[in-house]
């Protein structure tokens, strides 16, 4: 994609942010899932005589098996999705080394995007008038920068930053190239990572003189409204909000109805636009999902209406038909209006810390308790 070209396309993307409450795709993995594909079908020909289990490794099949991907894609926005979000979750080095392919990494993520890239296309022929839009998925690796995962040595790390950025580099290059509108940095529950994922994004920029815009999007895990590394909605704002995302939000983890406290407060704190595109509830005992798509439509509709949303969609568990029905729940609806946001010193840790004229005395310093 040229310049002129992709400068064309976030323009129309940011009018469409403006004008109406966007929708983002459903559950890639889902769909996979249900395909039911045997592990000769993820091997194909190429891999056959892979020395590991290949099945299960969904994003393999953007390069194994590309019509199926290719199908799902045409099925979400036949739906109604104006972006679709590339295969490649786990096409990172880190993640892919649990299939020792970390070699295939680039390649994942370029072949991922093309086949976005081709159906988008393709719907834009057969409806003029009616842009789509690719997501380059970014996922957050199997590894936390942040978190032990050891017990016993809080200190110890099973990855870092420098190689995060190593393995997010060579993602950003391979999305780029098979022509992602944007990259989506999603189901953050290490906010660490997801810098790590910001500077290899700012780096590659600077470097091959490109700029895409960039989704963030966090993951809440449990009924305490933080990030698994501990940060409150608000604090993940302020670690993020410098890096100044087109949209920011929430997705997976818990159901739409679990998620609203959480959104509104993003609404209420951040300045560009805001997602959310939840599971369709929480998994049931045989790992399946039973929101049905009348229910999280008639649960996202109800945000729409209180002014939470610019973008909306489904993660875990949602199928076309939640797509659709979404879509129709919410398309009488306006988007969320951007807050004017006062300027303030704002800080985080876990909780965040908001100093302004309101705030009085602030002591800088460490406290020794002897």
């Amino acid at each position: 994609m040229d310049a002129q070209t992709r400068d064309r396309r976030i323009d129309a993307l940011l009018e469409f942010l403006a004008s109406r409450i966007v929708i983002i795709d459903g559950a890639m993995g889902t769909m996979l899932q249900n395909e039911k594909l045997s592990e000769a079908a993820y091997r194909g020909e190429r891999f056959a005589d892979h020395p590991c289990d290949l099945r299960g490794n969904h994003d393999l099949l953007s390069v194994t098996q590309p019509d199926v991907v290719r199908r799902i894609h045409d099925d979400f926005l036949e739906a109604g999705a104006d972006i679709i979000e590339t295969n490649s979750f786990n096409s990172t080095a880190i993640s892919m080394a649990d299939y020792q392919m970390e070699e295939v990494v680039y390649e994942m993520s370029e072949a991922s995007a093309r086949l976005a890239r081709e159906a988008a296309d393709a719907f834009e022929r057969a409806h003029p008038g009616e842009p789509r839009f690719v997501a380059g998925v970014l996922g957050p690796t199997n590894r936390t920068a942040s978190i032990s995962p050891r017990v016993n040595e809080p200190g110890f790390r099973n990855t870092s930053f420098e190689e995060l950025v190593a393995a997010y580099t060579t993602s950003i290059r391979g999305l780029i190239a098979g022509g992602a509108d944007l990259l989506l940095v999603e189901t953050v529950f290490d906010t660490l990572n997801c810098k790590a994922v910001m500077f290899a994004a700012e780096q590659y920029f600077e470097d091959e003189g490109v700029r895409v815009p960039v989704m963030i999007s966090g993951t809440i895990t449990d009924a305490s409204g933080r990030t698994l590394s501990g940060q409150t909605t608000e604090a993940f704002w302020n670690s993020v909000a410098g890096y100044r995302p087109i949209c920011v939000g929430l997705n997976c983890a818990l159901g739409a109805e679990d998620l609203r406290p959480y959104i509104r407060e993003l609404s209420r704190v951040a300045d560009v636009p805001v997602s959310i595109y939840p599971n369709a509830g929480l998994p049931n005992e045989f790992g399946g999902y039973d929101d049905t798509p009348e229910y999280m439509a008639e649960v996202l509709a109800e945000f729409a209406r209180n002014g939470f949303l610019n973008l909306v969609g489904g993660c875990c568990g949602t199928t076309p038909a939640h797509i659709r029905a979404i879509r129709e729940a919410v398309e009488g609806f306006a988007p969320r209006r951007i807050p004017e946001i006062a300027p303030r010193c704002r800080l985080s840790g876990l909780e965040p810390l908001n100093i302004g004229p309101e705030t009085g005395f602030v002591n800088v310093g460490e406290r020794t308790n002897v």
